[in-house]
């Protein structure tokens, strides 16, 4: 009786050894957010703002979160990226021009679809859905205007994109701050017409006001600085920095990410479809919120016990 037992029991380790068992893995990825935040300086490549004197505290918000150190724009000049950082396309467009009205679906009208909320907010715009320049507004850097579907839908456009003075307003509460928002500085605090130092003056004056807000403070959320180009000096290397809910302070990526990446990340996190090919195919920035690649299953005839790994000899 007792062989027959130990006989049974070997049989059924043998067989156990045979069926092949997968190790957990935990997922990662980018996260559910419930805010977005996108601020898009101007016309500096990678090496102009990190390690420069004249950032210290863009330096300092790099070292708070993660820093993309291969982040590369879509083209020149500044139009046709913000088209790329909202609408996952250039749409041909390849110059600054002011009239080149864009009839396409955005990631306005996917946040839309989605249920969730949205704003562009833009400093100097002397009116919500100001159309054309004005002082140190420039229509080229506030690409919902673009959009036929935002421009010509007059309730819709003066309700969401609005001079940059209300963002303060929206941010003193959770409920009343957008689930994407876009701000862009005027030509000066952007860095297009003025130093580096008044640009990292403005975002040190600014961007506390968001990371100590309700929204970002009891909630999921991402804030994103980066430049639309570079001053074709750096083969358009540009800073990408972002902060926010699981990304671990100093943070370096070094893999190959552009606007689309950064659209198609925030596209994940906020639940949203996809808009082009362009946006479909870029990689997600999962590395900034500690994204690995998943161990391999073991063929089948492998098993793991213990944490040691057998093999079926007749595999």
């Amino acid at each position: 009786m007792v062989k027959r037992l130990t006989g049974t029991v070997l049989a059924a380790i043998g067989a156990a050894l045979l069926v092949p068992v997968v190790t957990p893995v935990k997922a990662t990825g980018v996260p559910a957010l419930s805010h977005v935040f996108v601020i898009v300086m101007e016309n500096h490549a990678y090496g102009e703002i990190i390690g420069s004197s004249s950032a210290p505290y863009i330096n300092s918000l790099a070292a708070k979160g993660g820093l993309a150190t291969s982040y590369t724009a879509t083209t020149h000049p500044s139009l046709p990226n913000y088209l790329a950082l909202t609408g996952a396309s250039t749409f041909g467009i390849t110059s600054d021009c002011t009239t080149c009205w864009v009839n396409a679906t955005n990631v306005a009208d996917k946040v839309e679809s989605a249920g969730k909320s949205w704003k562009a907010y833009q400093e100097s715009m002397p009116s919500a859905c100001f159309v054309g320049d004005s002082g140190s507004y420039a229509q080229k850097h506030d690409p919902f205007i673009y959009y036929n579907d935002v421009r010509t839908n007059t309730s819709r456009c003066q309700s969401h994109v609005v001079p940059y003075t209300q963002l303060a307003t929206d941010l003193a509460s959770a409920s009343t701050t957008p689930n994407y928002t876009f701000i862009t500085p005027n030509v000066c605090n952007d860095m297009h017409d003025c130093a580096v130092s008044t640009g990292d003056s403005w975002l040190q004056q600014q961007v506390p006001t968001i990371l100590n807000s309700a929204a970002f403070t009891t909630q999921p959320s991402l804030l994103a600085v980066i430049w639309d180009e570079d001053d074709s000096s750096a083969g358009n290397q540009v800073p990408a920095i972002l902060v926010g809910s699981g990304i671990t302070a100093g943070l370096r990526s070094s893999r190959g990410y552009n606007h689309y990446s950064l659209l198609a990340t925030i596209e994940v996190g906020l639940g949203l479809g996809t808009l082009t090919t362009n946006d479909a195919g870029a990689a997600t920035m999962t590395d900034f919120f500690g994204a690995s690649t998943p161990s391999p299953s073991p063929s089948p005839g492998w098993s793991t016990l213990g944490g040691v790994t057998t093999s079926d000899p007749t595999a």
